[in-house]
């Protein structure tokens, strides 16, 4: 069976939230750190500053870091193709990315590390900063969302 879902437009808004996502939920520990430094300042009530206000740039800046990688890939001329209109035909075999009728690209399931499996959509992990959304709503029915959770289930790619 092949999943054939309606043309979806990815926005450079949706692209840069998804895309901070991704990295909050891969690299969640880079913030770790920066608390626990923070936190030492309770213990020595002198320098607290000195703890605090690294703590809170190092997260603010890491957190800029990203948001200017995502904003600067939705300026990229080669990045342009992402952000047209597309369909999606999903089977068994592989995700293929439709443009048109006569232009497409398939992308193989083992491409992607893992999928999330959010409130409203898929998130496609292939790599740090590359990834596929495909929401809920371009599927035609039901039947096709379950199916394809099912592919995803038996590829062992999603998560909660």
């Amino acid at each position: 069976m092949i999943v054939k879902t309606k043309r979806y437009q990815l926005t450079p808004k949706e692209f840069i939230k998804a895309g901070l996502w991704s990295i909050a939920k891969e690299q969640w520990w880079y913030v770790v750190f920066p608390f626990v430094f923070g936190c030492i300042a309770f213990l020595l009530p002198d320098e607290k500053w000195w703890f605090i206000i690294p703590a809170i740039l190092a997260v603010a800046l890491y957190t800029l870091f990203w948001y200017i990688q995502f904003l600067g890939a939705t300026q990229m001329e080669q990045a342009k193709m992402m952000f047209e209109k597309m369909s999606y035909e999903i089977d068994s075999r592989q995700l293929l990315i439709k443009l048109n009728e006569k232009q497409g690209s398939p992308v193989k399931w083992d491409m992607f590390k893992k999928v999330y499996k959010r409130k409203n959509d898929f998130l496609f992990i292939m790599g740090r900063g590359q990834f596929l959304l495909l929401p809920y709503k371009i599927f035609t029915t039901d039947n096709d969302l379950k199916f394809v959770e099912s592919i995803l289930n038996r590829k062992e790619l999603i998560q909660k």
